[in-house]
């Protein structure tokens, strides 16, 4: 399936009656053909998230040295020994979540003080998923911002699948607000109208705008 520009010309709507912010749509385009990128791009849309290095590195080396404006969020776990390559690709890194993965950014500080970051929170102290627990948030996002001085923008999470996602993106509005955060990134194809009136200022969107995610 290939773009579908009246979902996002949908989800604009929404934003727009539904919010006084500048809601930014990141398409999630992970698994999702080169040829539903550019359509995408001519139907409007600029900001793009990828999971996987080599995917991005394949799919938006090329569109991005004839379209400068595009902007490429890492929206999947990035292991340690990935991140010199994913710097040479991603501009936002959505997924920060552990102490190793940080000191590994550091490392390469004159590339990354011109990129952004999220912290990723496990709002619902999963197991199995990625993220700072709560309760460690405040020592983690102070590390990042005041230690070792990454430039920090935001949080982000992944609410559980069976509880009410307004309930840990209000979680996450309260952390951020205590560290003097801008962004919070929340809500998908499933739960962001939810994400966006609880104060969304990134929302993470792929099937809804691609279709059901297929291998390349």
């Amino acid at each position: 399936m290939t773009f579908d520009k009246e979902k996002y010309i949908e989800i604009v709507d929404f934003i727009n009656k539904n919010s006084e912010k500048n809601v930014k749509i990141v398409a999630v385009s992970k698994n999702h053909s080169k040829k539903s990128v550019i359509d995408a791009i001519k139907s409007g849309v600029l900001i793009f998230g990828e999971n996987r290095v080599q995917e991005a590195l394949s799919k938006f080396s090329d569109i991005k040295k004839d379209n400068k404006e595009i902007e490429l969020h890492l929206t999947g776990p990035l292991q340690s020994n990935k991140v010199k390559q994913a710097i040479e690709i991603f501009d936002v890194f959505q997924t920060l979540d552990r102490e190793k993965l940080a000191k590994e950014f550091i490392k390469h500080f004159d590339i990354v003080k011109n990129k952004k970051f999220f912290i990723q929170i496990n709002t619902g102290k999963e197991k199995n998923k990625s993220g700072i627990l709560p309760e460690d948030a405040d020592r983690f996002i102070n590390y990042c911002k005041f230690e070792i001085k990454l430039p920090i923008v935001g949080l982000m999470c992944i609410p559980p699948i069976n509880d009410s996602p307004t309930d840990h993106f209000n979680v996450l509005k309260k952390i951020s607000s205590k560290n003097n955060l801008e962004h919070l990134s929340m809500g998908m194809s499933g739960d962001y109208e939810e994400a966006i009136i609880a104060g969304a200022t990134y929302i993470r969107v792929g099937t809804k705008l691609f279709g059901s995610r297929h291998d390349l």
